[in-house]
């Protein structure tokens, strides 16, 4: 992987301009990015908690998948077309009433493949784990 520069203003700049309105409406925004690695925060809104207060699983899956997305465009210097290919997600522990971090890290960046490791946090404590493929378009 050779290394990229990337500020969170330009990796904000491509939530911005990339993303489905429903997506945008998480509030997710970019604390760190660095060649490969993204950490993205998901506020605590309790739009998005289900029945009993928890986070919804749909909310982390989406935010861990579009850290994967800053993550792939931070490793390649900047964002091109790409899409999910596969998505695994392990929940551990509830989240209520917390904010949560998102590290992306990718793992593996090839041609038309991207690979990334994704861990969930709240105050240091993994929430939920998640690997992503995406197919690199363009």
């Amino acid at each position: 992987m050779t290394p990229q520069t990337m500020t969170p203003a330009e990796a904000d700049k491509i939530l911005a301009d990339n993303f489905a309105p429903w997506v945008l409406e998480l509030g997710l925004g970019v604390v760190e990015v660095d060649a490969g690695h993204a950490v993205l925060r998901l506020p605590w809104d309790a739009r998005l908690a289900r029945d009993g207060g928890g986070l919804s699983g749909q909310a982390m899956m989406a935010a861990a998948d579009t850290a994967t997305v800053i993550a792939i465009s931070a490793a390649r210097g900047a964002y091109g077309p790409m899409t999910t290919v596969q998505q695994s997600t392990s929940f551990l522990r509830p989240v209520v009433d917390a904010d949560v971090l998102i590290d992306a890290r990718v793992v593996k960046l090839g041609k038309r493949m991207a690979f990334a490791e994704i861990g969930l946090m709240v105050d240091d404590t993994v929430v939920a784990r998640a690997s992503t493929v995406y197919a690199l378009l363009g």
